[in-house]
């Protein structure tokens, strides 16, 4: 299983609001998946996500349509910095392991 560990950095806090909008579409979208879990979690400017898929192919998928797809087209407008890792795993880490994780993940900062 895969597993695709993300965090976000957030422009300023007046941007929670337009990521909270795409946030509840991108929960919807994922609900319609084979997706095996799922946690998120965030604070301020700073927020993180984890998903776990059977395969690499379900995860590329959801990545590249539908309000994930939109949302990454559009990341720029209220992300100063996006984090993003994906492993191999059977069960998703813990938020200790995830942060470590983060710091060897691919970065995109705008």
């Amino acid at each position: 299983m895969k597993a695709t560990i993300t965090s976000i950095e957030l422009k300023g806090p007046l941007k929670f609001f337009a990521l909270s909008s795409k946030a509840l579409n991108i929960i919807k979208q994922l609900k319609a998946t084979q997706c095996r879990d799922f946690k998120k979690r965030g604070i301020w400017t700073k927020h993180y996500t984890m998903t776990l898929w059977n395969s690499e192919m379900e995860l590329k998928e959801f990545a590249k349509s539908g309000a994930h797809l939109d949302a990454m087209q559009k990341s720029k407008q209220i992300a100063k910095e996006i984090r993003t890792i994906t492993i191999d795993t059977e069960t998703l880490p813990s938020w200790n392991e995830a942060k470590k994780l983060l710091e060897k993940a691919k970065v995109l900062t705008f």
